[in-house]
């Protein structure tokens, strides 16, 4: 119908692909939560989608409906492109998925290999041209994309560097606790560092993000001290937080049991209200995702549509 009457929201030429890392080097932040839904929901809407598993863990992958470790080899991962990029071309891993306009990079344990090739061929080599890999990859099929999706290992390794390096917007789940808050600052500090130090050492610019948001995840508002911390880290990171949160629900437990999201639900699994109120959140926090996407686009003039 889209197509009929004209309305796809696709990205002009003219405008930069999004090309957006959902990252924190804290396990159990939510973040591929966060990845696939946001997926998700842009092919819902109509957007060209590509996501890329960059985690071994492959929890995403796993959501696509593979058993990784049983139905993919490691050329069907990055980690095989990056061995043969001449013989297999980023393009051929490619995978289309259940959901339309929805295509998928997979990954498997192998890809954990990447972790110590890409600190050995930086110290064999004494230059930090491999730390683009990952962008080099994407480069070659981003043409056909309006946004690009990457889930990175929970960790500040040379995966994630490469995951830093390549994308144009970073999206960062926060828990509303004072460990996890800690986490983040913390991450968000060694990422900096991290950076300077790569525009030290390689000469070359730092990665310039179109925009930073952090998320509030795995919220409970019936609990105070969860407001209350929601409360600080909006004094502490003012504008870059979504004033959206993503709720901890039953509802995304369920889901994921059945190796589904909210979104692929054909109904309820607990209760209407229950549905309806988790379903409202992730909207919520995906369109605001969405209006980010749009004010990097001229096209779209700041993001009004």
């Amino acid at each position: 119908m889209r197509e009929v009457f004209g309305t796809r929201p696709w990205r002009e030429p003219g405008d930069t692909p999004a090309i957006i890392s959902v990252c924190n080097f804290k396990g159990g932040v939510g973040k591929s939560t966060i990845a696939l839904h946001l997926a998700q929901h842009f092919a819902i809407h109509g957007y060209r989608v590509l996501f890329i598993d960059c985690d071994s863990q492959a929890s995403s992958t796993m959501m696509f409906g593979y058993r990784p470790d049983v139905d993919l080899d490691e050329e069907d991962t990055l980690y095989g492109h990056f061995h043969n990029p001449e013989l297999l071309g980023v393009r051929k891993i490619i995978r289309k998925t259940h959901f339309h306009n929805l295509d998928l990079i997979p990954s498997n344990l192998r890809l954990y290999n990447l972790e110590y090739e890409i600190a050995g061929y930086m110290a064999k080599n004494q230059n930090m041209e491999i730390i683009d890999l990952i962008a080099e990859a994407i480069d070659t099929v981003v043409d056909d994309y309006d946004i690009v999706i990457m889930d990175p290992p929970p960790a500040l390794g040379m995966v994630s560097m490469a995951v830093l390096q390549a994308a144009n917007c970073m999206v960062i789940p926060v828990p509303p606790s004072l460990v996890d808050f800690a986490s983040t600052v913390s991450f968000i500090d060694m990422t900096r560092t991290t950076m300077k130090q790569l525009e030290k050492i390689a000469g070359r610019g730092r990665p310039a993000y179109n925009f930073i948001r952090l998320v509030g995840s795995r919220v409970d508002e019936s609990k105070s001290m969860h407001r209350e911390v929601l409360s600080m880290m909006r004094q502490v990171f003012g504008g870059s937080m979504t004033q959206s949160v993503m709720v901890t629900s039953a509802e995304i437990d369920n889901a994921s049991s059945r190796m589904k999201t909210v979104f692929e639900l054909e109904k309820p699994v607990t209760s209407h209200e229950v549905y309806n109120r988790c379903m409202r959140h992730l909207n919520d926090v995906c369109k605001d995702i969405e209006q980010d996407v749009l004010g990097t686009w001229a096209s779209r003039a700041g993001g009004r549509v």
